[in-house]
């Protein structure tokens, strides 16, 4: 199975690997990285339409450059307030050839209030090296959140559970369309 992802971060395409793996053999995952037309720090609905926009940009550009795929994946993170308690949250966005779309989200988090007004002012990343300092690794592979539960969940593991939450479709077939 050949697939795109509208990412290059590897965290994100190791973790979209592992869901895809668990139901499909031989999962060929290649990333391309297309603009999510919403702001650095996505708010609430914007965090499922800059995923969205990730899949239709990147069908665009597969298109345009003749590259063939059986699935598109894009993946957003970003705050809310869903509850009335700031989180930040990932929403994973699939779809295949036929225009047949699944989304899913990842566990949240919740953001410290004394935090909210810098991440809706620049953005998580920016916020967490204020917390954590600034570290490259993070903000390639692990994410904030491997160092916010103590090595116990990295930002492979939350792309993965979105990815999965996201295939609950596909795997159950039509019984679910």
């Amino acid at each position: 199975m050949k697939v795109l992802i509208a990412t290059k971060n590897q965290g994100k395409i190791e973790g979209a690997k592992k869901a895809l793996e668990y139901y499909f053999k031989s999962v060929e995952i290649e990333g391309i990285p297309v603009e999510s037309q919403v702001p650095d720090q996505p708010l609430n609905k914007e965090i499922y339409i800059g995923a969205k926009n990730r899949v239709r940009n990147l069908k665009k550009y597969a298109k345009e450059n003749n590259i063939k795929a059986d699935l598109f994946l894009g993946i957003e993170s970003g705050i809310n307030d869903l509850f009335g308690r700031w989180m930040i949250t990932n929403i994973a966005v699939i779809e295949d050839n036929e225009k047949f779309e699944s989304y899913g989200t990842s566990p949240s988090f919740p953001v410290p209030d004394n935090l909210v007004k810098k991440v809706l002012d620049s953005n998580l990343s920016e916020a967490m090296d204020t917390v954590l300092g600034e570290d490259k690794e993070r903000h390639n592979h692990k994410g904030g959140i491997q160092l916010l539960t103590h090595d116990i969940i990295t930002r492979i593991d939350l792309t993965k559970d979105a990815f999965i939450m996201a295939l609950t479709k596909y795997i159950n077939g039509e019984k679910w369309r």
